[in-house]
């Protein structure tokens, strides 16, 4: 389809004629509409067009997709006028105008040269996935757009028909709409025991469209191992007329233009994709759409500082694109692992990825930029301060911004990498100690799969990567060579008095980065262990790195409680004391027993949270016990606390009067005021004396706090027996109480407490205190049902008056002999 007959064609002219006046523009346009490689060409006719137009593609496979088809379409090689930049690969020359590039390699560029030279254009492609790069790009080229820039071009392109607030963010930016071209899809849903492996259904599933259909078929799954196990699954099933087809970002360039090209020998092609394929990207010959329903999203722990991968139900918006791949080119079939009623129940959109993502690149790139607070530049959607927090924090340690939050030089020389944070600070210091193609290859594949092997020892494949002959391996050890380059230009001189690491293990260069993933062996066999950050993590059983004493940890999965180390790299025992030395502290250590409920205070030797020696305390510091204490509380909670009864009550009906003094946030946040007066002098938290407890509590309350919670909220309530009861507002009924039936009788109207006045809840119950009646309007209730419960009263408690008019008789707790007697 070239050009000229796509769906996008209708709206170019427009688009140009906005572009020729307005700096800013807002393309939306559905999947299959022709955007990502028309509207660049387009741009390239236009007199006012003075410079490069740079195209920004989420994924390294659709940008280089993208430039070949361009290229393609317009007869000539790639690299050429077209041209694509991603990380492990670049085709440009000095002939390129259309450079399409990762969204990463655009904050490379725009910071090296913020006013942009020779660029008059940047299009920013299906930005309704809201990756932290696109949104973090875009914030910094309408920076650069109003101070340096207010010539270049910026056009936000969408799949999704919510461009208002992308246009309000670029400046009330002209919005143009295009219709898509979608052929007729016919679904089939096919629901899955969710209990059972995925791997077993989706092979079965690809065999039934197999039987049932004609064409390619692309299959999502959500991880590379799914892939992996599907397709050793399918290989026994299928005959040499089908080709098996891996696509995932774990491929080099020439297998993933192998995935999404016809098959050489003209073979019906199976493709088993990660959610790469989901969107900027169009197979040729796909007719045929499985969907597993499922993704593997990346979520950041607050806690442990660490990324992991989950995988869970995808979005409705990306069933809905995958779908859509079925139909781009002719009418389609989608077969859905999952039952049609159930797609209601998948969250409808995937979250901005800024709102789950580690912001030290972010804040580190702030930093470099010359903001200090990342919050203000142009968002459509704010960086959350809890990240923001962390990432500063982690950053200061490295050394990387100072604790005003500006960028020191190690910072710069840091964000001048194309790596993580920490990576970056690792190879900095490894090249300070000459040691920089090591550290460099280390880095390359913590984040490249594949590369050397697939074993869990990260030093096993960096023997194989160095060694490795075939042509991905030598392209990357070239990019690490460039990296290790780099930063031997960026890297500040080594300050004087710094620990020679030269002749240090690789492990150690690992350390640099994650200080806090040195994890020492808790157990005999080597399946647990524990970080110097406090982590626990678990080692798989077939693991050679079980024989290790200490470990440092590449990737982990999983909860923070117990994550599934699936990368990392090998110490002693003697290499962690002589090259962590610096690492090690002493200090005396006291924390809460909760099993015996005391504190015990021993003297350690600590790396981090790991303890390597410790002798107990026999007299520890009075003041050290009730901090420990304090902590305890700060750690697990208020419920901790031996709370006397009217304490409970006093924290209970602050709440229903909204008070915030005692609220548990407040509580937790002013320990210090007023709990550790009332730990002074105890060892254990059950010696906490509970009428001091008490006066702390009011102690926070000042008189018109104590007034309103006085008049709103009375302790207790008065029957007409003469009988006083607790009155419980923690319920969510509302204020209540619980008491006998028979203190009510005589009262006609509801009772009513506090002021304004409200109703109480009532919970009537038998001389044997069982619940008879719960009732918020008790005329009504001696007017209907208490007949009933009357009549049975009468049966088991023949002892005690049961009036059939309750409202004429008097409220007594005694029985009838008792009343006569009296």
């Amino acid at each position: 389809m070239s050009g000229q007959t796509l769906p996008i064609a209708v709206v170019l002219p427009k688009l140009m004629m906005v572009l020729e006046k307005a700096p800013n523009a807002v393309l939306i346009a559905p999947p299959g509409a022709g955007k990502t490689t028309a509207v660049a060409p387009e741009l390239l006719k236009q007199d006012w067009l003075n410079g490069k137009i740079y195209l920004l593609s989420p994924r390294r496979v659709a940008a280089r997709a993208a430039a070949e088809r361009m290229a393609e379409l317009a007869g000539e090689a790639v690299g050429g006028t077209y041209g694509y930049m991603t990380r492990m690969d670049s085709r440009t020359s000095d002939k390129t105008q259309i450079v399409v590039m990762t969204e990463g390699i655009f904050l490379q560029q725009i910071q090296r040269q913020p006013d942009l030279p020779e660029v008059a254009a940047v299009l920013f492609d299906e930005v309704h996935e809201r990756s932290l790069n696109s949104d973090f790009g875009l914030a910094l080229a309408l920076e650069a757009q109003a101070a340096l820039r207010p010539g270049v071009r910026l056009v936000a392109m969408s799949a999704t028909v919510d461009g208002d607030r992308f246009a309000t963010l670029m400046g009330d930016a002209p919005v143009i709409s295009s219709e898509g071209r979608s052929y007729p899809l016919t679904y089939h849903h096919l629901g899955r025991d969710s209990r059972q492996p995925l791997a077993p259904s989706m092979a079965k599933l690809a065999m039934q469209a197999l039987e049932e259909t004609e064409g390619d078929i692309l299959c999502f799954l959500p991880s590379i191992g799914d892939i992996r196990a599907t397709e050793r699954r399918l290989t026994d099933m299928v005959d040499d007329r089908i080709a098996i087809v891996p696509l995932h970002g774990g491929l080099s360039s020439g297998e993933q233009r192998r995935s999404i090209r016809p098959d050489t020998d003209g073979r019906r092609k199976l493709i088993l994709a990660t959610n790469i394929a989901e969107t900027s990207l169009t197979i040729d010959g796909v007719r045929v759409v499985i969907d597993s329903g499922m993704a593997r999203k990346a979520h950041f722990d607050l806690k442990s500082g660490d990324t992991r991968l989950v995988t869970e139900r995808a979005s409705q918006a990306s069933v809905a694109q995958r779908a859509g791949r079925a139909g781009r080119q002719a009418p389609g079939i989608v077969y859905r692992a999952w039952e049609e009623a159930a797609t209601k129940g998948f969250p409808a959109y995937d979250a901005p990825e800024i709102m789950d993502s580690d912001l030290m690149p972010l804040v580190l790139q702030c930093a470099l930029w010359g903001t200090r607070d990342a919050r203000a530049l142009p968002w459509l959607d704010p960086p959350p301060d809890a990240a923001l927090a962390v990432a500063t924090k982690a950053l200061q340690d490295f050394g990387a911004i100072d604790d005003e939050g500006a960028i020191t030089p190690h910072g710069r020389a840091m964000a001048a990498l194309p790596l993580p944070p920490p990576l970056a600070h690792m190879l900095i210091i490894a090249v300070q100690n000459g040691k920089a193609e090591t550290a460099a290859r280390i880095a390359l594949l913590l984040q490249e799969r594949g590369l050397g092997g697939d074993s869990m020892d990260i030093e096993q494949r960096l023997g194989r990567f160095g060694n490795a002959s075939d042509k991905r391996s030598q392209n990357a050890r070239k990019l690490a060579a460039r990296w290790a380059k780099l930063a031997e230009a960026e890297a500040p001189e080594k300050q004087s008095g710094g620990v020679d690491l030269s002749e240090a293990p690789a492990a150690i260069w690992l350390a640099q980065a994650y200080p806090d993933r040195l994890a020492k062996r808790q157990d005999g066999d080597g399946e647990y262990w524990r970080s110097a950050g406090g982590r626990r993590y678990r080692l798989d059983a077939d693991s050679s790195l079980r024989v290790a004493d200490w470990l440092v940890v590449g990737h982990a999965q999983g909860e923070a409680a117990s994550a599934r180390i699936s990368s990392a790299m090998a110490l002693s025992e003697d290499e962690v004391l002589h090259w962590c030395a610096g690492q090690i502290i002493e200090a005396d250590h006291l924390s809460y027993n909760g099993e015996a409920d005391r504190v015990e205070a021993r003297h350690e030797r600590r790396l981090g949270a790991i303890r390597l020696a410790s002798t107990p305390i026999a007299k520890p510091d009075p003041d050290a016990v009730a901090q420990a204490l304090l902590q305890h509380i700060s750690d697990t909670g208020l419920d901790a606390l031996p709370w006397p009864e009217a304490a409970q009550s006093l924290r209970q009906r602050a709440a229903y009067c909204r008070v915030e003094a005692l609220s548990e946030d407040n509580l937790l946040n002013t320990l210090e005021q007023w709990l550790l007066p009332a730990l002074q002098g105890r060892k254990r938290l059950a010696d906490l004396d509970g009428g001091r407890l008490a006066n702390a509590l009011r102690g926070l309350l000042d008189w018109d706090s104590q007034q309103s919670i006085d008049a709103k909220a009375p302790t207790h309530f008065t029957s007409p027996a003469g009988s006083t009861h607790a009155i419980d507002y923690a319920t969510e009924a509302g204020p209540s109480v619980t008491l006998r039936v028979q203190t009510l009788y005589g009262l006609a109207e509801h009772p009513r407490i506090g002021q304004p006045p409200i109703d109480l809840v009532l919970h009537l119950t038998s001389p044997a205190g069982r619940v008879v009646q719960t009732t918020r309007d008790l005329p009504a209730f001696w007017s209907g049902s208490w007949a009933d419960v009357r009549r049975d009263m009468k049966g088991r408690y023949p002892k005690h008056v049961w009036p059939e008019n309750p409202v004429s008789a008097m409220a007594s707790l005694k029985t009838k002999n008792a009343q006569r007697r009296s």
